[in-house]
Order: structure tokens, then sequence, then C-alpha cells
């Protein structure tokens, strides 16, 4: 039937390797459907319209293809407002045409269906999902001339859809989604296009669409087009001033996207991400509170950015998140967050470990019963924290740890896992012990900590770390201004019974170490036994380590902390067991140590006289001190420097403190040592092969 309607020589130019021929046959195929269509006779304008399509747009001769397609662009231009309904017929083999092998086809084809859309308009809709998907891939295409069509039949569809009542934006987004990861820098820019032409619609709603391809623009801001980063920010930046000004938006969703994207090792996505995180907590309110711990995820690292920008929204974010006081009820996940806070812990940025003990502090003073009962999950990463590099973490992981302290249960396992954690690393204790404790002792009171290490290390089973253990806590206790109230009370043990208390407390661990003893001894003015102390010492008592301690000991007595002390000696009669102590520390040392030369210096300032109401007796140079026996009235006996009791079995105990005892308590501990020492050494000469003469 199409035969006979178009004559033979219209079929023969049609597929001519010539344009000019092909074109004038496309007018008279538009003058005869023009013709038809005037006569209503559509049945056969279908069977002119089946022909180009069979014989020409499916024909394996490209020229042929060629001029299908001009066929079917005339035709729909011949049927002018009538074309609706041959649509489907002229539409189907131009799209076909799309995915020739041939790019002058390809060519024709955006050429065809550009006249088409010019003619049918807002009809062309139906067909808008194919058309996308067809342009899509031809903004990429290989030939420039082909990618110039495309990009001409993409306004004018563009404009159809601005226009059109009939475009549906759900049906549309899926395939807007699909399409967002493509990397072909082409494909992108017609995607942000089109993204930018449908949200200046208002009869659009892209923000309610937003969340379905916000990460594939947020994946564009590290391309590396300029032009393409710039459309992708300039998109981002117009759909966040409407966030700002509409009522309601899905901030759960495309907060789970932002996250994700703060954490891109692109700069810039990072920096647009952590912005989007600041302006969503701001405004997102009671939505965003079961994403908290997500976003607090992203924050953290953040902070630490080499990037200031970014590391200055981070600390904004961090802050307003900190700020905004959510409850449990509302879905406010503690342990998540706790969790989160435990993570960044172990960061390599210091800042950003801060921050994750700030937040863990925060959720101890506000959820304190949320987060102990999720205690065992972050404990061991806080003890372990105490080894951090960098003193302000250390100082802020020993104020959440006073902070849990505050129950009983958990201030003694704080102080078991301290000093298990210091038994383990010496070099914890030796480089960290020390700022650690004297930190513990402000926060949780010094006398409690101190009594606490005391009790544990009474019963600790490791002698080595015993004594070292003591002798660290012995110097704090002797040199650190925190402890100044401490040493008071302790001054006071033989009138006191708060000091008599501490005294005997500490004696029992202290007895670990002969140095402990005797300078707790002086410290507590119990100069008598500290002289019984020093003259039970024996000769392995006396070695390398013993010393050195013995070394600083005398050294600390030059220092204010024992002004006390020295201003005694004034008084040599008073103070006999005081100068007895400290000639007896003389004897010990070697007499060419420094240690000798200052002590011997000290005791040669004793005065060589008393005081004794008003009487004055001198000695001798040779007895500095032999006029003390004539201040001791007869029958009585000195208990204590400065204290003498008419009841002689006064200095075995005085205010209550057994120092027959004590003594005998120290001196088992120390028989414990040595024999720890002598199998120490038979354990390392067992392990050394012995070598056998010739």
């Amino acid at each position: 039937m199409a035969d006979a309607v178009i004559p033979p020589a219209v079929f023969r130019n049609l597929s001519d390797k010539l344009y000019e021929k092909r074109k004038n046959a496309a007018l008279e195929v538009e003058g005869i459907v023009k013709s038809l269509a005037a006569a209503g006779d559509h049945e056969k304008i279908s069977s002119v319209i089946n022909l180009l399509t069979n014989e020409f747009t499916y024909s394996p001769q490209a020229n042929h293809r060629k001029g299908g397609l001009i066929g079917l662009a005339a035709a729909t231009v011949g049927l002018t407002t009538e074309a609706s309904q041959h649509l489907e017929q002229i539409v189907r083999p131009v799209l076909f045409s799309f995915a020739d092998q041939d790019s002058r086809v390809r060519y024709y084809a955006c050429e065809a269906l550009y006249n088409i859309a010019k003619v049918v308009r807002g009809d062309f809709i139906i067909f808008f999902n194919e058309i996308f998907d067809a342009l899509c891939k031809l903004s990429a295409d290989s030939d420039a001339n082909v990618q110039s069509a495309a990009h001409l039949l993409d306004r004018l569809v563009k404009d159809i859809v601005t226009e059109s009542d009939q475009f549906s934006i759900e049906e549309f987004i899926p395939l807007l989604r699909d399409r967002m990861n493509v990397l072909n820098p082409y494909v992108r820019q017609f995607l942000v296009g089109w993204i930018t032409v449908l949200d200046s619609v208002p009869d659009i709603d892209m923000l309610g669409f937003l969340p379905d391809f916000l990460d594939g623009l947020f994946n564009m801001l590290s391309d590396s087009s300029h032009e393409i980063r710039q459309q992708a920010d300039s998109a981002l930046s117009e759909f966040l001033q409407e966030i700002k000004n509409s009522p309601s938006v899905d901030y759960g969703r495309m907060a789970e996207i932002l996250v994700q994207r703060a954490a891109s090792p692109d700069e810039f996505t990072r920096l647009t991400a952590i912005t989007w995180i600041n302006e969503f907590v701001k405004l997102g309110g009671d939505q965003l509170v079961p994403y908290y711990a997500d976003i607090l995820g992203a924050i953290l690292p953040c902070i630490s950015d080499k990037e200031e920008k970014i590391r200055v929204v981070a600390r904004e974010t961090n802050e307003e998140l900190r700020s905004y006081k959510a409850d449990p009820a509302e879905g406010f996940d503690v342990g998540a967050i706790l969790s989160i806070a435990r993570r960044q812990l172990s960061s390599e940025w210091e800042a950003t470990r801060i921050e994750a003990l700030h937040w863990i502090s925060t959720l101890l003073n506000r959820h304190r019963v949320e987060v102990l009962s999720s205690l065992s999950d972050i404990f061991d990463t806080l003890l372990k924290a105490l080894s951090d590099p960098t003193d302000e973490v250390v100082l802020l992981v020993l104020e959440v740890h006073a902070c849990i302290a505050k129950d009983l249960q958990h201030f003694r396992q704080l102080v078991v896992f301290l000093v298990h954690n210091f038994r383990i690393d010496h070099s914890l204790l030796e480089k960290r012990g020390a700022l650690i404790i004297r930190r513990l002792c402000v926060l949780l009171d010094a006398e409690r900590v101190y009594r606490e290490l005391s009790t544990i290390l009474e019963g600790e089973a490791d002698l080595d770390f015993a004594s070292i253990m003591v002798q660290v806590l012995n110097f704090i206790l002797l040199t650190s201004s925190e402890l100044a109230d401490l040493r008071d009370l302790l001054k006071q043990s033989l009138v006191n019974s708060a000091g008599k208390d501490l005294f005997v407390s500490l004696y029992t661990s202290w007895c670990h170490s002969p140095m402990a003893i005797i300078s707790l001894c002086l410290l507590a003015q119990t100069y008598q036994h500290a002289s019984t102390v020093i003259q039970s010492l024996v000769e392995e008592d006396i070695n390398v380590k013993f010393l050195v301690q013995l070394d600083k000991l005398i050294r600390l007595l030059e220092t204010p902390i024992f002004a006390y002390l020295r201003l005694q000696l004034l008084e040599p009669g008073r103070y006999t067991w005081l100068l007895k102590a400290l000639n007896g520390l003389l004897m010990l040392l070697p007499q060419q140590s420094a240690a000798f030369k200052i002590l011997r210096t000290r005791l040669k300032t004793v005065p060589s006289y008393s005081f004794s109401g008003d009487q004055v007796k001198r000695t001798s140079s040779g007895n500095p001190h032999p006029q003390i026996i004539h201040h001791i009235p007869c029958g009585s006996q000195i208990s204590e420097d400065g204290d003498i009791n008419q009841d002689v079995g006064a200095c075995n105990s005085h205010n209550g403190i057994n120092f027959t005892a004590s003594l005998h308590q120290f001196e088992q501990m120390q028989r414990q040592h040595r024999m720890h020492a002598k199998m120490q050494a038979l354990s390392r000469n067992s392990s050394t092969p012995s070598s056998k003469g010739n």
C-alpha cells in the first residue's frame, strides 16, 4: 500500500549517498503524509511509517538508515498536530538508531528526534526515560559531531520537560540514581545539568528526592575536571540553601551519606561534607538524634584534619553536637556514642583523642548509669590510654577515671588495674607513674589513693616490682606539692589519730623498701624507730640500689620539705634519736660520696649546746651531746624525740603505734626480699653454663 503512495524515485533518492537527494526525498515524503493526514487516511500513513522503518531504518545499508531517519522526521512534520497517534511507530526506530555503529547514523538519529520533538512537544514526555537514557550515552559519544547534536537535542528536551505537566519525577529518579556514579566527565556534566534544570522547576520537588542522588553529587566533587567540580558544588550549595529554607527535610538518610563522604581522601569533598553536617546538626534537631554516633564518628577524625578549614568546621560541629542534651528515650544511643569515642582513643592524632575523652567525660556527667553499664567495653582502652605519648591526653584520661572512680567499687578496680599496668609495663611507671599518681591524688583525695595503693602492694607477689613501686610512691610523697597535706598529716603521727592511722596504713607496704621506711619515719618524726630500722639492716640490704636511694634521701633532706627536720637539729638535746638516725645514715654512706659530704656538713652545723630552762650546758668537742642525759628525769625514758614518758614500756608503743611489731614486720619483709634475691642469683647461676678448665 505504501509503495503505491510513494513514487519509486522518492525511494531511490531517500537512500542516495548524497545528502541533498535524501533531503529532497524527505520533503516529498512530508508532502505525501500531509496530504494523507488532510484526507484522514491514517491507515496509509501507518503503512508509510512502517515502510520507512522496515525498509530503511532497519536496513543493513547505512545510507538507507540515514534516509529512513530523515523520512520519519519528515513524516512527523507532515502530521503536525496529528503526530501523537503515530508517535510510538515513529520514535521507537529513532531510539534504536542511537546505538548504531555508524556515527553518521547516530548523528541523523539526533537530528530526527530533534525535529520530531519540535513538532510533538509535550506528547513527547511518555518517552522521556528512554530518551534520557539514550542522551546520557550520547553525551559521551566518541564522535564530536554526535555529541554536539545530542547537546542540541538535550536542550530542547529540557525545555519540553520544564513546561510539561505530565513529567513524572518519581519515575525519573531511579534512572538518575543508577547513573550518578558514572565516571565519564561528559555524562557527569549531563547529569548535573539535568539536576539543576529540574530543581529550578517550581512544580518538581527535587529536594524530596535529594537522598537518592546526593552521594553521586558528592562523588563529583573529586572529579579531575575543575568545571565538573564547580558544577557539582554549585548544585550542592543550592540544595543546602533550600534545606535551610525548607520546613520538612529527610535529614536521616542524607546524614548517612555525609558521614561516609566526610572520610573521603579528597579534601574538597571532606570540607563540603563536614559543612553540610554542621548545618544538619544545627537544623536537624530530634531527627538527627539516632544518627549522633555516626556523625560523631565522622567529626572526630576531621578535628585533626591537615586542612585548617576542615578542622575549624569540625570543632564547631563537635561543640554544637555536645551542647545538645538528648535523652536515651529520644533515641540517643549512649552505648553507640561511647563505642565511637573508645574507637577514636586509638587515633594517631592527639586532638582527636582529646575530644574523644571529652565526650566520654560528658557522657559520664549526663548519663552516668548508662556509661557504667557499658564500662567493661571501654575500661581496658582507657587504661591503655594512660600510656599515651602526650601528657594532656593522660591527664584527661585520669579525669575520666576519677569520674568513674567516684563509686567505691570502680575506685578499687581502677587502682588494681593501675598497679597491674605498672607491673606489666615498667616504662609506664618510670615515665608516667609520677604524673598519673599525682593527678589521681588531686582528683580522688591523696589519702584515699595512697591507702588503697598501700593495701594492694602489701600483698604483692612480685617483690621486685613492689619495692620499685613503693620507692616511686615514697618519692612522690616526699616531693609533690599535691601531697603537702598528706605530709602534714604524717608529721602528726605521734599526736594525731588520723596521722597515726595513715602511718600504720602505709607502713606495711613501705616495708618492701628499707629506704622508703626510713623516709616515712623521718617524715612522721618517729626518729627512734628510724634509728632502730637503720641498725637492723644487714650486709645484703646495703647494696647499690639502697645507696642510690639513700643518696636521693640525703639530697631531699636539704630541700624546704624537710626544713622542719633541720630546724629540730637546733635542739639536739630534745631530738636525740634524730641525730642518732642521721649519724646512722652517715655511717652507711661511702666517705667519698657526695651524699656523705652533704650530710656530714649538715651534722657539723648542729650546735654543741642545748637549752634547758635558764641553764646552758656546753659539751666537749669530742662528744657533742653528753649533756642530753642530764635533761632526762630520773626513771624516765625517751619514747620518741620531743617526748619523755615515765612509762618505760612506752618506747615500744606510742599513740597506739606498736613499734616493736612494726620492726618485726619490716624485718620479716626484708628476709623475704633477701631470700628472693638469693633465689634469683641461684637461678642466674644455674642458667649460665659452667666453664671447665683444660
